[in-house]
This record gives structure tokens, C-alpha cells and sequence, in this order.
């Protein structure tokens, strides 16, 4: 298994609308195992393959809150059925890493996807696993959770990010002199 690099915000990859996955062959599952080894090094709880440059409907999530009892999931052209009741969450994201902001997302739906073996299931979601699969679904659709702030609250977010990474590049010029 290996790392890969996390596509950050404003890369164009972010917004390319992924294609369904019809091939699981060794490929994938190499590509499902990276993307698990990815997240549990940013730490995330989530990560699409949008996010490290592949265009594949494919995501992968563990919202479990103790690593040493993991709980991974494969979400394999996903799709939201029945959502219900929209609460306002606070969500962040590997590709705009540093800040957050609350969102509106739904509380409870059924996730029906393909597992890495192309074996379809449904499960109904609750609470951050729920906000989990909008936010990799997002992904998937060339979406980030900052589309759904207003325009002051994404110009103010954007400062944020600007001067975070004016902060970080003093540093990172140093790490490699």
C-alpha cells in the first residue's frame, strides 16, 4: 500500500464529475487499499478518489471513533435514497484542509452502493456517517461543501485558506533547504 497525494481546493481535478466504476480488478482494489491507508494517515473520515486525481465513483469512509475498532466502507457508485430532515453540521474537508464551516445536510438516509467486490447493499445512515456520504458523494459530483456557503462566507473562508497557506510556505521552504 502506499500514500497518495490529496488534491487540494482550487484544483480543477476537485470539480471533474467522476464515472461509474465497471471494472474490479486488482487495480481497484490496490487503489481501494491506498485510498483507506490515505485517510487514516490525514486523519479523515473520509476520502473520494476525486480527491487524489482518479475520476471513479468510488469513496471510501470509516466514521468509527476509535481506530483501534475500525469500521471500513467502500462506497462504490453510490446513491442517496430517502433523506430525511436537513440540520445545519459542521463540516471540513482534506482538500480544504485548516477550516471549516457548518452546512446543511440530511440527519438520516439509505445509502445504496456497490461493496469493492461489485456486491450491491443498502444501509440507512445516521448522524456523521449520514454527513459522511453527502460529502464524498459531493465529491464524486465535482462538488465541495463550500459551494453550499454564500458568497460572504466563502470569500471569508477563502482568506482564511489564502493566509494558512502563506503561513505554511515559509515552512515548507525551510523543510526542504
Amino acid at each position: 500500500m502506499s500514500l497518495l497525494t490529496i488534491l487540494h481546493h482550487p484544483d480543477p481535478r476537485l470539480r471533474q464529475k467522476a464515472l461509474p466504476v465497471s471494472v474490479f480488478d486488482d487495480a481497484l482494489q490496490k487503489l481501494i487499499d491506498d485510498m483507506f491507508e490515505t485517510m487514516y494517515d490525514a486523519p479523515g473520515v473520509g476520502l473520494a478518489a476525486t480527491q487524489v486525481g482518479v475520476a471513479l465513483r468510488l469513496a471510501v469512509m470509516d466514521c468509527s471513533e476509535d481506530r483501534e475498532h475500525p469500521q471500513p466502507l467502500v462506497l462504490i457508485n453510490p446513491e442517496i435514497l430517502n433523506p430525511a430532515e436537513r440540520k445545519e453540521m459542521e463540516e471540513g474537508c482534506l482538500s480544504v484542509p485548516g477550516v471549516g464551516e457548518k452546512v446543511q445536510r440530511y440527519s438520516r438516509l439509505t445509502l445504496r452502493a456497490l461493496d469493492r467486490q461489485g456486491k450491491p447493499y443498502e444501509l440507512v445512515m445516521e448522524g456523521l456517517n449520514a454527513q459522511a456520504v453527502q460529502h464524498e458523494i459531493d465529491h464524486l459530483d465535482g462538488k465541495l461543501y463550500i459551494d453550499y456557503l454564500s458568497s460572504l462566507k466563502r470569500e471569508r473562508l477563502q482568506k482564511k485558506l489564502d493566509k494558512l497557506r502563506r503561513e505554511d510556505a515559509p515552512a515548507k521552504s525551510a523543510a526542504r533547504g
